[in-house]
């Protein structure tokens, strides 16, 4: 790809990012997702920063400022009404000032402050923004591990599928048949308004979907209750992996902040993770995998998820290598990586949302983690992979058979993680 072609890329992606921009939020794209996305927000920032730091930090410190008491960050703030999504706030009641939804998504804030700390160009401002971000943070850390780990395992487990951030994987399939549907309220979807209901999610993930948010808000969302009364309790490694990265990042920003204390904290909730992982591993797959809580078993889905703890260095030498094949072996069996699924699974799907296509933000977080693991070349292949996507256009994901563009377009963390990865790829 030449220059004028990266550039012209980065012109458009760019764009995108202010088109999609709200003032103090960014939306995914106009219609199909018209509100603010916790972990969107988050990687979005990552590219604004290349035009406007400023921008890029005030994106995380709205999301912020509609955290939770009990520390929790929503997976979405509805600051606007608007009834081209579904479900919207009369569904989730969760009697915020603001409207939020009452469930979680990754936490990536923690490593992305520390990306926006450590190349920002006025350290003094963003310093001054990250020390107050860094407690928030901090408590949400928190959070995870006492609402969502209340028998001390190290692990936190997610509780609803949306949670993951990879919301209708194959590797929650086996715990969400274990969810009910009956007494599900009637509804409207909206999504497949927006995009073919083929490159979305089936009505039953749906209705199962539903009646767990219904069941949480019967308990008043009261997160000290949710963990033990969701029959959908898993341990996804991804979210695990991301958890203990973003700890270990705020731990780092905390020690250069002299907060010894809030350091210590974070470094020991992240050694507590690191202990527990090996119970995950899969020598059979050369991955980690989900574990299912109440079934009291490991869920045998040989997804990306299993490869994400890369991205934390988790793992001996030996199972970080063995991540680095799967993700070798995965290039190989599509025309464009890095598929979210094994192709060679029955269940894979190239075309439905998290069930086989590719997404630029996995890719980003699997090149960071080949990166840090030493793996410069798969790391340098990976992003690659990313900016021949994206000639088919800023897609929210892609077929990995043929590199089409799948359901919303014009989409902001595409965009920006395009930005992000280029500036990376200068500078490997």
């Amino acid at each position: 790809m030449t220059t004028h072609s990266l550039e012209a890329l980065r012109t458009r992606a760019a764009a995108i990012v202010r088109d999609n921009d709200r003032g103090a939020y960014t939306v995914p794209t106009k219609g199909l997702y018209p509100f603010q996305w916790n972990w969107d927000s988050c990687l979005t920032a990552l590219g604004q920063r290349h035009s406007d730091e400023r921008r890029a930090f005030l994106e995380i410190e709205t999301l912020f400022a509609h955290q939770w008491p009990d520390g929790m960050v929503p997976h979405i703030v509805f600051h606007t009404p608007d009834d081209s999504y579904f479900p919207g706030p009369d569904v989730w009641r969760t009697g915020r000032p603001t409207p939020t939804s009452g469930i979680t998504q990754p936490p990536v804030a923690g490593l992305v402050l520390r990306r926006l700390v450590e190349t920002a160009a006025d350290q003094a401002f963003a310093e001054e923004k990250a020390r107050a971000l860094l407690p928030k943070i901090a408590a949400w850390h928190r959070w995870f591990h006492a609402m969502r780990d209340p028998a001390g395992s190290g692990l936190v487990a997610i509780l609803h599928p949306w949670e993951s951030g990879r919301d209708n994987s194959i590797d929650w399939d086996e715990a969400l048949a274990r969810v009910p549907t009956a007494g599900v309220e009637p509804y409207v979807r909206r999504d497949t308004q927006h995009v073919d209901a083929a490159e979305r999610p089936h009505k039953a993930e749906y209705d199962r979907y539903l009646w767990l948010v219904q069941r949480f808000r019967d308990l008043g969302w009261d997160n000290r209750l949710l963990h033990d009364a969701s029959p959908f309790q898993v341990v996804d490694p991804a979210i695990n992996a991301i958890l203990v990265r973003s700890d270990e990042d705020i731990a780092h920003l905390a020690e250069r902040f002299g907060d010894k204390a809030l350091a210590e904290e974070a470094r020991a909730r992240a050694a507590r993770a690191r202990a527990a992982f090996d119970g995950l591993w899969s020598r059979d797959l050369g991955q980690y995998l989900p574990f299912d809580r109440v079934a009291g078993q490991l869920i045998a889905s040989p997804s990306v998820g299993g490869l994400l703890p890369l991205l934390a260095g988790l793992g001996d030498a030996e199972k970080r290598a063995a991540m680095r094949d799967r993700i070798r072996t995965l290039r190989t069996r599509v025309r464009h990586g890095v598929p979210t699924h094994d192709p060679t699974d029955p269940r894979f799907e190239p075309k439905r949302y998290w069930r086989g296509p590719c997404w630029l933000i996995i890719n980003y977080l699997l090149a960071d983690g080949l990166d840090r693991c030493g793996f410069a070349a798969d790391a340098a292949a990976v992003r690659a992979d990313s900016l021949a996507l994206v000639e088919n256009g800023f897609a929210e994901y892609y077929d990995p058979l043929t590199g089409e563009g799948l359901g919303g377009g014009n989409f902001t963390w595409t965009a920006a993680i395009l930005i992000e990865t280029l500036a990376t790829s200068a500078a490997a």
